[in-house]
């Protein structure tokens, strides 16, 4: 990133040739990954062949009952803050119906 106070441009490397390039730009997104970080419920939730929990059919119940999955980590083809809060909002609600149904038993 060239710039001392501010994004004032960029320095790009061609992967094919090795090439280094600059260009002038005043702004910057910078994508993290779509890996999702779900490496500790391997063998434990259900998820995809990309590591993505898999939920019910517009749910967020995963396979194991009281256990719900939400945002980055189980919506694939969003990804993106505004989807993971409403879908937090989603899983909040399912469990707190989980709650209420578990307390009655």
């Amino acid at each position: 990133i060239i710039g001392e106070e501010k994004v004032e441009g960029i320095t790009l490397c061609n992967t094919l040739n090795g090439e280094k390039s600059s260009l002038d730009i005043s702004g910057l997104f910078i994508a993290i990954g779509h890996r999702p970080n779900t490496d500790l419920f391997i063998d434990q939730l259900n998820m995809d062949e990309s590591g993505y929990l898999l939920t019910g059919a517009d749910r967020s119940t995963t396979n194991i009952e009281g256990v719900f999955a939400c945002g980055d980590v189980q919506d694939q083809r969003y990804r993106q803050a505004v989807t993971a809060a409403g879908s937090g909002c989603m899983a909040a609600l399912d469990a707190e119906r989980w709650l209420e149904n578990f307390h009655d038993k």
